[in-house]
């Protein structure tokens, strides 16, 4: 244990967590060395770090390196002082934790399935295409984005570029629809992706975001599709 004197106050810090933000607001906290070990044993107690077990080791052992220095260090210090290293050590220690914790949340993110695009929606694709616009004039990035992808998708069942099919993912509908439009594959993909990101709620989407992807729409519709047989393409074929 840190010795702090007996009955005095440690001045209020606030504290960052890796779960609710840079900085806890309105929450005082009196640390001490126990409660910074407390903090972070339980911060790193989320399974997402035992993906990275030997970096959440190494990690653990610099953290615990550090506070056995301060304990030492802190001994003949100002109170308040001694309160500010024992902080500053785990605003430290967290943003560790963060480091370790991003490139894994980043992988599960990767892993995950991919969103259904249309669900119950039955608009058509000109109905989809007006929604996006009027998101759009208002500033709804998101909203903009995720309609004029499903109107994508939904002019292309109209083509019969893609068969209409119930609970089709984005990722789905645009690796379908890239093996008949060869050119525009890549950008299909990033496209899945966005409307991934943005359903799930992990990106907010921008401008630029339903610029481009207006500009994509427009570039599908006057490419032609190519015939595919046995997973190769035959045949360039006018559209529909």
């Amino acid at each position: 244990m840190l010795p702090w004197p007996t009955g005095a106050p440690l001045p209020s810090a606030r504290v960052p967590s890796a779960r609710t933000g840079p900085v806890a607001a309105d929450v005082p906290v009196d640390p001490d060395a126990e409660t910074a070990r407390e903090w972070l044993r339980a911060e790193l107690a989320d399974p997402v770090y035992h993906e990275r077990p030997n970096l959440l080791q190494r990690a653990w052992n610099w953290i615990l390196e550090q506070l056995a220095q301060a304990q030492e260090a802190v001994g003949g210090m100002d109170t308040r002082l001694a309160a500010l290293v024992v902080v500053g050590i785990l605003v430290v220690a967290v943003a560790i934790a963060l480091v370790v914790a991003g490139p894994v949340r980043r992988a599960r993110r990767d892993r995950r399935a991919s969103v259904d695009v249309f669900g119950d929606d039955t608009r058509s694709a000109a109905e989809l295409r007006a929604a996006a616009d009027t998101a759009a004039a208002q500033g709804r990035w998101s909203d903009a984005v995720l309609d004029r992808f499903r109107a994508l998708l939904r002019s292309l069942e109209d083509r019969v570029v893609l068969e209409p099919r119930p609970g089709r993912t984005a990722d789905e509908g645009a690796r379908e629809a890239g093996v008949r439009l060869p050119p525009c594959a890549e950008d299909l993909g990033r496209a899945a992706r966005l409307f991934d990101d943005v359903c799930y709620g992990d990106a907010e989407a921008t401008a630029e975001d339903d610029a481009w992807l207006r500009a994509l729409d427009r570039r599908v519709a006057d490419t032609r599709p190519v015939v595919v047989r046995d997973g190769q393409p035959l045949e360039l074929v006018v559209p529909r």
